[in-house]
């Protein structure tokens, strides 16, 4: 007895020294990025709160925008400014290109095969090309021009029959989940059945599972996160396995005649149920499903958050409301609604969505990736190395707020992007709310299109007035936690339609 409480005493000394030992050890070899002092086990996971971006952001106040922590026992490094964005994603994205693996990849993402959590490699090579060259090309997102048309005037009528107090983030769900199902799937399911599982989604995505930085807790699941990631997979199966079935339904029915119509229908044509050890790029069932819900993920939640935002920011700013309306009735006309055509045309209405961005990006903490190979930040970010097997988040929140970066950076001002070329394409480091380089977003070309469509007709269509009683500064902008930046109290607006009423 006294032997194995002997060993157990001498097993917890070694757990809890050995990271300070490998610290030490780490930094004697390497020249670090600066960052706090981290507590044995748990690293620096202490001063991680509710909401990760926020906590990051001011930690990186504290020691710099190149930060070195040790979250349990995965060293980590996050970048806060467009230096080191530039870093990460320009000069050595190759280095940074691949991904960790977590549980929330594993259970969620069909074992880590889709296009977000998949490692480096050639299956990830082919999924990109896939998704850029077939699914989301230009030439097919124009021939779904009149699905999001239809959609958009659908949101209109339901915003128009609601008014005059509208509940915003429930018809926009609704319009992006009819979107992407039309687009993907042929036709139309039922948003609902999805919106709570996608909300779940979101949500364990944001979170911090102790299993995933201190491993040898994994197997307690002590925050109960892997038992919900497991809950919610089995729920969500059964949906993609419907639409999947669905597809095959009508490829027998239609036999010789078939033609591929949708997303979907191009997926299964690339399935091979039958796995070889001499091609890692083919796929399987699962991974059309993993496809699937990066779809819906993709195309619902990104646009209609934003949306939500630059609604809620033109509440709180009258004038601002009043100038996009002004452009917008001077450009359109009152006799139409907006089109994708006449966006080029509305600089102002363009300027909101980027200063939007800027404030409130969809994904405030850029998805981890892990560093595949050792690699040396230049001058402006100090020339600190960055070990092979580190993990990297960009606080895109962060970058926002940088007072070196934008003018008073916590003012909701659209007009310091009017004469600038800044954009949100992954090339301006200062700005990159869908990411940049290799990993960047496949789906940012749809979701712009959806954003600027849908605020540009909300703005044009409606005045949006805070609830009754309230002021327009008294519009809540706190902050909920998970993978996005979601309203904590969702956006309840009186809208006043203005345009003709046969229009609506």
């Amino acid at each position: 007895m006294e032997l194995i409480i002997t060993f157990l005493v001498i097993a917890l000394v070694l757990t809890l020294a050995l990271p300070a030992v490998l610290r030490h050890s780490r930094r004697s070899k390497f020249n670090l990025p600066p960052g706090p002092k981290p507590w044995p086990v748990i690293g620096n996971l202490h001063l991680i709160g509710p909401l990760p971006h926020q906590s990051l952001h001011a930690l990186a106040k504290k020691h710099g925008p190149l930060m070195y922590l040790r979250l349990g026992s995965r060293p980590t490094v996050v970048g806060s400014s467009a230096a080191a964005a530039r870093f990460f994603f320009k000069t050595h994205d190759l280095s940074f290109s691949d991904r960790p693996n977590t549980v929330v990849g594993k259970y969620t993402a069909y074992n880590s095969s889709d296009i977000v959590w998949s490692s480096y490699g050639p299956y990830w090579r082919h999924v990109r090309r896939l998704f850029l060259s077939e699914l989301l090309n230009a030439k097919r997102l124009h021939s779904f021009y009149s699905i999001r048309v239809d959609e958009v005037h659908a949101l209109l009528r339901s915003i128009f029959n609601a008014s005059p107090s509208v509940l915003l983030k429930e018809l926009l769900f609704a319009f992006t989940f009819n979107v992407i199902s039309r687009m993907a799937f042929g036709r139309q399911y039922v948003a609902q059945d999805f919106e709570k599982g996608i909300d779940e989604f979101m949500l364990l995505h944001g979170v911090f599972n102790l299993g995933d930085f201190i491993p040898w807790l994994g197997f307690l699941d002590l925050q109960g996160y892997v038992r919900r990631m497991k809950l919610l997979s089995q729920k969500l199966d059964v949906l993609y396995e419907q639409i999947l079935v669905d597809h095959e339904e009508r490829r027998h029915l239609e036999g010789d005649t078939f033609v591929a119509k949708d997303m979907v229908d191009l997926l299964l044509l690339m399935v091979d149920d039958h796995p070889t050890t001499d091609d890692d790029t083919r796929l399987h069932r699962d991974n059309v499903k993993a496809f699937i819900q990066d779809l819906i993920v993709g195309a619902t939640d990104t646009p209609s958050l934003t949306i939500e935002w630059a609604i809620s920011e033109l509440v709180r700013n009258p004038e601002k409301q009043r100038k996009a309306a002004e452009e917008l009735e001077r450009v359109v006309g009152r006799e139409r609604w907006v089109e994708e055509d006449d966006i080029p045309q509305l600089p102002y209405l363009v300027a909101i969505v980027k200063e939007t961005m800027r404030l409130h990006p969809a994904a405030p903490l850029l998805l981890p990736r892990l560093a595949r190979e050792h690699a040396v930040a230049g001058e402006d970010c100090g020339g600190y190395d960055v070990p092979a097997g580190t993990r990297v988040l960009v606080n895109v929140w962060a970058m926002g707020r940088d007072p070196a970066v934008w003018e008073s950076p916590e003012e909701f001002w659209p007009e310091r992007f009017l004469g600038s070329a800044v954009d949100v394409k992954g090339q301006d480091m200062e700005l990159v709310p869908f990411g940049a380089g290799r990993r960047m977003c496949a789906g940012y070309g749809l979701g712009l299109k959806m954003i600027q469509l849908v605020l540009a007709n909300l703005v044009h269509g409606f005045e949006w007035l805070p609830p009754a009683g309230m002021r327009p500064e008294e519009v809540s902008m706190e902050e909920a936690g998970g993978i996005t930046l979601t309203m904590k109290v969702p956006l309840e607006a009186i809208v006043v339609p203005k345009l003709p009423h046969h229009l609506y």
